[in-house]
């Protein structure tokens, strides 16, 4: 006896579904459009947002906070996962010029180096690194070929390898990882800073002697020598090493890395470690066939950095 209300309910649903699918597929009167389109542009807009939101679950389970590392690139001491992507970066966007200045091995053995200063001092103390990188890339290229003539041109035309890197940076990288360790930034920002104002000062000194120097001493005896004879020094060399200390120290404190007083700290030890390694380079080098130019930079920037930290150190106890 309820077959015909169960015919009729039937009936009522099947024509229900059947009139909201032709209510789908009628044209929308304003556009034109299917109505089904937005339908299925609804399912597409619900599966997207899943994905946003798996995306933003994985970034917290591996704990990535893109904006907190935007943020803690600016800060003066970000750390090291900051100091590694960073520098990554900067690598990736400048590798055709690091690629003029380095040999692929000393490029790998520079972004160690980059990572650890930036980790340790942020971006203003990576700057002096940078700074340093240009201003010796290119005082090297100054009169090259006359240089190359002359057969005292730098090696690979100026490119740095590993070693050329490690004898510009090993004392600062020391200090970064002090830093690190102790948490007295202030204190070896100052050994930091020294080690590539001395380094700086030894390269544009050495290489503008070699290409404007009129007359070559021995650093020892004041003896006229040929120019690029190792612990030669000539005027005009030295008045520009001393000159490029001066500016860079000058960098480094407009930068905030260092107060006035280290900032006379670096600027002597520089020069102290600058004129040691001319007197090394001239009574000890040629008879020492392990002390290569670049065994030789790394004393010379320990010693600068050193020196710097030794002064500091008794300076402020005092």
């Amino acid at each position: 006896m309820f077959a015909p209300y169960v015919s009729s309910f039937t009936g009522v649903a099947l024509s229900g579904i059947s009139s909201e699918r032709s209510s789908l597929l009628r044209n929308c009167t304003s556009c034109g459009r299917s109505r089904l389109t937005y339908f299925r542009r609804s399912r597409v807009q619900k599966d997207r947002w899943s994905r946003i939101v798996e995306h933003r679950r994985v970034h917290a389970i591996v704990g990535i906070d893109t904006a907190g590392i935007l943020s803690g690139a600016l800060d003066a001491h970000p750390g090291v996962v900051t100091g590694v992507l960073c520098n990554s970066a900067v690598y990736l966007a400048g590798n055709s010029v690091l690629r003029k200045g380095l040999t692929p091995s000393g490029i790998v053995h520079s972004w160690f180096l980059g990572s650890s200063v930036y980790a340790a001092f942020g971006l203003k103390g990576y700057s002096l690194v940078c700074l340093y990188f240009i201003v010796g890339s290119a005082v090297t290229k100054l009169k090259i070929v006359e240089k190359e003539a002359l057969g005292i041109a730098e090696a690979r035309s100026g490119r740095r390898s590993p070693w050329s890197v490690w004898g510009s940076g090993l004392a600062g990288l020391l200090c970064a990882f002090a830093a690190l360790l102790t948490s007295d930034f202030n204190f070896w920002q100052v050994g930091f800073v020294a080690s590539f104002a001395s380094k700086l000062s030894d390269t544009v000194s050495s290489e503008v002697g070699k290409a404007y120097g009129k007359t070559t001493y021995l650093a020892t005896t004041l003896q006229v020598v040929p120019r690029g004879t190792e612990g030669a020094v000539s005027l005009e060399g030295s008045l520009a090493g001393v000159g490029s200390a001066v500016l860079f120290v000058a960098a480094a404190f407009a930068l905030g890395q260092i107060d006035p007083q280290g900032a006379a700290f670096c600027v002597a030890a520089a020069v102290a470690a600058n004129y040691f390694e001319s007197c090394l380079g001239a009574t000890s080098q040629a008879s020492a066939p392990w002390l290569t130019n670049d065994v030789v930079n790394m004393i010379q920037i320990t010693v600068a950095a050193a020196t710097a930290l030794g002064l500091q150190g008794a300076f402020a106890s005092g």
